[in-house]
C-alpha cells in the first residue's frame, strides 16, 4: 500500500504524460523534462503502489488494467488542483444564468461529462443547457443566435472562417487492431498495409468524411467490411478480428464489451490528428456565464 508522502504531484504529471503519450519520449518531450526524469518517475509510482502501471512494448507503452484506473484517480487530482489555483472561488460562485451548448456525439460521449462535473464544482448557480446535435446544426443555431457555444469537431468544418473558433484538443489517429491481428508483429504499420486487411468504418460525427479524406490523400481506399454509427459494435468488431480501423485517441478504450483486448498502433504515414474545438458568433459579446464557460474549457484543455 503506497503512502500519501512516497507520491508527488510531480510523478503523477510525468505518469499522465505517459499514458497519453504511449511513448516516454513523446511525454518527456511534452513536460520539458528529459526521458530517464518520466521512466525514474513511473518507476517509483510501481514501487510506492505495488503494480505494474504499464505493458512495456517495443513500439511503446500501454496502460495496464491497474494503469487505466490509476490514471483516472490521477487525471481527477490534478484537474482538482489546477481548477483550485485558476478560478477566483468567491466570484464564481456567486455567478449565476444559463449557458446554451451544442455539442455533437463523440463531445457529449468521449470529452465532455468530467469537464462539465469540474465546471459545476467551480460554478455551481451555472446551469448547462446542453443539447446534442450535428456539426452542420450546431453551426446554424450559432449563426441565428439560439446557441451560446458550439462544441463539434472543428477539423470536419467547411465554413469555419464565418465563426471565431478554438482548438481545446488535437487527438492523434491510431490503427486499432486486436492482439492477434498480423498487422501486430509488423514493425512499421503504413496504409498500404492497412489497405490489405478488411477495415471498420465508424460513420458517427461524420467519419466516413474525415477517413476517405486521409486516404485519398495517399492515392488509397480502406477495403470497408462493415461501417457503423455504434462504436461499441466497432469495438467488439475491432477485438473479436473481424477488421481494424483508424481512430483518434479520444475515443480509444482498451477493451470491448464483451471484455476482448483492443490494441493499438501507430501508423507510418502522415495521419492527420482530430481536433475538437469551440465555435461562437464573431459578432456578439458573450453573456458572462457563457464567457466563463469558454474560458474555463480552453484552460482545463491547455493544462
Amino acid at each position: 500500500m503506497a503512502k500519501g508522502n512516497d507520491i508527488s504531484l510531480r510523478q503523477l504529471r510525468y505518469f499522465v504524460a505517459a499514458a497519453d503519450a504511449g511513448q516516454f519520449s513523446q511525454a518527456a518531450l511534452k513536460v520539458h523534462v528529459s526521458q530517464s526524469a518520466v521512466t525514474a518517475a513511473v518507476l517509483q509510482l510501481e514501487e510506492a503502489l505495488g503494480v505494474s502501471l504499464f505493458d512495456r512494448l517495443r513500439y511503446g507503452v500501454e496502460l495496464t488494467a491497474e494503469g487505466h484506473k490509476f490514471a483516472q484517480h490521477a487525471r481527477h487530482m490534478l484537474d482538482t488542483l489546477q481548477d483550485a489555483l485558476s478560478e477566483p472561488l468567491f466570484l464564481s460562485h456567486a455567478m449565476e444564468g444559463v449557458v446554451r451548448v451544442g455539442a455533437s456525439y463523440t463531445v457529449l460521449g468521449y470529452f465532455l461529462p468530467a469537464l462539465l462535473a469540474r465546471f459545476k464544482r467551480s460554478y455551481p448557480q451555472v446551469e448547462i443547457d446542453l443539447i446534442d446535435m450535428d456539426r452542420s446544426t450546431i453551426e446554424a443555431s450559432i449563426a441565428d443566435g439560439s446557441l451560446d457555444l458550439g462544441l463539434t469537431i472543428v477539423s470536419n468544418a467547411r465554413n469555419l472562417h464565418l465563426f471565431e473558433h478554438h482548438v481545446l484538443i488535437r487527438s492523434r489517429r491510431q490503427l486499432w487492431l486486436s492482439s492477434q491481428h498480423p498487422l501486430m508483429s509488423v514493425p512499421s504499420i503504413s496504409l498500404e498495409e492497412v489497405a490489405k486487411y478488411p477495415y471498420i468504418l465508424a460513420t458517427v460525427d461524420e467519419g466516413e468524411v474525415s477517413t476517405s479524406r486521409y486516404w485519398q490523400s495517399q492515392g488509397l481506399a480502406p477495403k470497408v467490411a462493415f461501417s457503423t454509427s455504434s462504436m461499441e459494435a466497432l469495438r467488439g468488431l475491432v477485438a473479436h478480428g473481424f477488421g481494424v480501423s483508424i481512430l483518434s485517441d479520444m475515443l480509444y478504450r482498451a477493451w470491448s464489451l464483451e471484455g476482448k483486448k483492443i490494441d493499438i498502433r501507430p501508423l507510418s504515414d502522415a495521419i492527420p490528428p482530430m481536433e475538437l474545438g469551440l465555435i461562437w458568433r464573431p459578432d456578439s459579446v458573450l453573456p458572462s456565464p457563457a464567457e466563463a464557460f469558454r474560458q474555463f474549457l480552453i484552460m482545463a484543455c491547455a493544462s
